[in-house]
């Protein structure tokens, strides 16, 4: 007889969860990513992190009235029915598995700053990337308590750091380095484009929706925990590009490789590298376990409703769908053994693209949702209709805004990836009794 299975995620845990996702290996690199835009890349941060904050509040709006597991695939499905359901919960669950095989290879690469034997022997890399990815797995198979304990450790201890770097490079920048800031043309497209490249960094947001069933008082913890962490990632993003701008000169900031660890030891001297490079690896260790454990109960979610096979749905006696962490971990290993093979490189890095993509239309329809829920709610004021519909349209809009500005080719692949999981909608639907 299977055990009673109790909620086991509070506050913390759910916070821990979101910023597990959100900060990884974009903080890195962004500084220098957005350092030809000069000043607009100080803005876009303003602008990516107020349309992510108006997503963020259309899926509190959502947790509060679907609080079953699944996030953004469970409101869809609850807003445009099974069809729409099942094309989110298959392209988003391809995003974590695929994001979790991109964020191992980014892990090894700042392993290897310790270990210089991993950077010329692609097979002790691929060992240990595996043995990374598998250990996770049997964490998230074991324990959900262990792995979102692990979780919230690993987020304050990637968080903690960063912040600090930047309150303590904030104190001490140069007027120089900002006088030597890129002058792009073209504020419209300027903003637009440096704002498509801070969307990067922020997904991962919504993941704190999907395990609802494992949330104790979803409705309530769920909208406060998303909500607490993009506004705590917010604050940190805008604060770390500000210091890596005032810290290092234009010229540097964008050619640098590492650029927080180039800010840390113009501040500290070498040590402050070396402590990045700590940190680096935390925040990428905790990206993977969150990719694991949200492809993982995303699925069984899905299964559950019948629009993904029927083995995703079980559970061993602790409630815990190994079999869902076991397919999704094998698809995320091959997909990171492929990236030892010279010929496929090219063709990995754009399936991190596709993922992307495949996980921020999730999120489009969710405030969609949320704004045909706020029309139907005849239960609230009518200042209160008008607050969660105006909420809702700009956060669908900002959305809608970031995938277009992802480019067509994406689009258009990312539109080929989705039609490709219909077969597997067909042959469900075609065993589902009447």
């Amino acid at each position: 007889m299977a055990e009673i299975h109790k909620p086991v995620m509070g506050f913390w845990r759910t916070w821990g969860l979101s910023i597990g996702m959100m900060v990884g290996s974009g903080v890195f690199l962004l500084p220098t990513v957005l350092a030809p835009y000069g000043k607009y890349g100080l803005y876009s941060w303003l602008l990516t992190g107020g349309g992510t904050v108006a997503m963020a509040l259309s899926l509190s709006f959502m947790a509060r009235r679907v609080t079953t597991s699944g996030g953004p695939y469970a409101y869809t499905r609850a807003g445009f029915g099974d069809f729409a359901g099942f094309l989110m919960a298959w392209g988003y669950w391809i995003s974590t598995w695929v994001s979790t095989a991109a964020v191992t290879v980014a892990f090894i690469g700042y392993l290897g700053i310790f270990l210089p034997v991993l950077k010329s022997s692609p097979n002790l890399s691929l060992g240990v990337g595996l043995a990374l990815i598998w250990g996770l797995i049997l964490l998230n198979s074991r324990s959900v308590k262990g792995s979102s304990i692990l979780q919230l450790a690993t987020s304050l201890a990637k968080y903690l750091p960063l912040l600090f770097l930047a309150l303590f490079g904030l104190a001490n920048m140069e007027g120089a380095n900002f006088a030597s800031m890129a002058q792009p043309t073209g504020t419209i497209s300027g903003i637009a484009a440096a704002s498509a490249l801070a969307m990067w960094a922020f997904m991962g947001f919504e993941v704190a929706t999907i395990p609802a069933g494992e949330v104790k008082d979803p409705a309530r913890t769920i909208p406060r925990a998303t909500i607490a962490a993009v506004l705590a990632v917010a604050v940190l993003y805008f604060s770390v590009t500000i210091a890596a701008f005032g810290l290092l000169p234009s010229d540097v900031l964008m050619v640098s490789t590492a650029p927080l660890a180039e800010a840390a030891a113009a501040l500290v001297g070498p040590a402050g590298a070396t402590i990045v490079a700590l940190v680096a690896l935390i925040a990428l260790s905790s990206g993977i376990n969150a990719n694991i454990f949200a492809g993982g109960q995303l699925a069984t979610a899905a299964a559950t409703d019948r629009l993904f096979p029927e083995r995703f749905a079980m559970l061993n006696r602790g409630g815990i769908p190994v079999y869902s962490f076991v397919i999704s971990g094998t698809l995320a290993s091959i997909a990171f053994a492929l990236n030892f093979v010279g010929g496929l490189i090219s063709a990995f890095e754009f399936l991190i693209l596709l993922g992307t993509i495949t996980a921020l239309i999730p999120v489009a329809l969710s405030c969609a949702v949320a704004w045909l829920f706020s029309l139907r709610d005849g239960e609230v004021s009518r200042a209160i209709h008008w607050r969660d519909s105006l909420i809702a349209i700009t956060g669908f809009s900002y959305a809608l805004w970031t995938v277009a500005g992802s480019g067509r080719d994406s689009v258009y692949w990312g539109f080929m990836l989705l039609l490709a999981g219909i077969p597997l909608y067909v042959w469900l639907k075609a065993r589902k009794p009447a």
